[in-house]
């Protein structure tokens, strides 16, 4: 009972972190901070407690494969934002699904999979420049964040629910679809337009590094200590490469400023 009500307060706090993160400082770093492992971070941990540590260490091959997937939602989201976003939601979708079917389906281990997130990453930051918003900032209606906070509060319900019938892997690739992302996107690109969107998107890209790291520690480290010691390794490698690639993504906007 103790783990549910845990389940049930840390998660929706995360969601109303990052949705405030974005009023405050804007689109592209309000995606940045939700590339961090907002929700799979939380349900990772709830899989060592209830399915133990090597079920957890299996499921960071599929937090892997999705950081992967990831990417190709954010690259098929941003080339079809002309079309609409439902088109590109779609197209967003059908992206990340095919991209984690192949990799899940390859065998690829942990260590290769890190490397090709990184890959990755560096291809769609490539492929998606930056573009400067015009319009004004998120004014969203009254029941916009208890909506969001529900609906992430059930995603990680049910994922915790559902993994010993699906199995590590599938759970760590649901457990990281983008679904703040996607909620941000969304309401950015109804509310402001197709630009809004793929900069939160473009800065989730951005914070997937950190990601990337805290699954890849974790996949070393889960078998091999104790979970407080693996998990508080993986956070604080995960926030000081994120602390980093903040730092390096304000000078350059700092720079282009001037």
């Amino acid at each position: 009972m103790d783990l549910l009500v845990f389940k049930l307060i840390v998660t929706p706090l995360l969601l109303l972190a990052a949705s405030m993160a974005v009023r405050r400082w804007g689109e592209a770093i309000g995606g940045f901070l939700v590339g961090l492992p907002l929700t799979s971070g939380p349900i990772s941990v709830f899989l060592a407690l209830e399915h133990g540590p090597v079920f957890a260490t299996q499921a960071t091959s599929g937090s892997l494969t999705a950081t992967v997937a990831q990417t190709g939602f954010c690259l098929a989201y941003c080339r079809l934002a002309h079309l609409g976003w439902p088109t590109a939601l779609g197209g967003a979708c059908a992206a990340f699904a095919l991209v984690a079917s192949t990799l899940q389906s390859s065998g690829i281990a942990q260590t290769g999979l890190f490397v090709a997130a990184l890959l990755a990453m560096s291809l769609v930051l490539h492929l998606t420049p930056r573009e400067a918003v015009v319009g004004s900032k998120l004014a969203s209606p009254w029941w916009d964040l208890p909506a969001r906070m529900v609906l992430i509060t059930a995603l990680v319900v049910g994922v915790t629910l559902i993994a010993p019938h699906i199995g590590p892997g599938v759970s760590g690739v649901l457990a990281s679809f983008p679904f703040i992302a996607t909620i941000l996107a969304v309401f950015a690109h109804r509310m402001i337009g197709g630009i809004a969107a793929k900069q939160v998107l473009r800065g989730m890209v951005s914070g997937l590094l950190g990601f990337a790291v805290f699954f890849y520690v974790l996949s070393l480290t889960l078998t091999r200590t104790t979970l407080l010691l693996a998990y508080g390794t993986a956070v604080a490698c995960a926030l000081t490469i994120q602390a980093c690639a903040f730092y390096r993504m304000r000078r350059l906007h700092i720079q282009r400023a001037k």
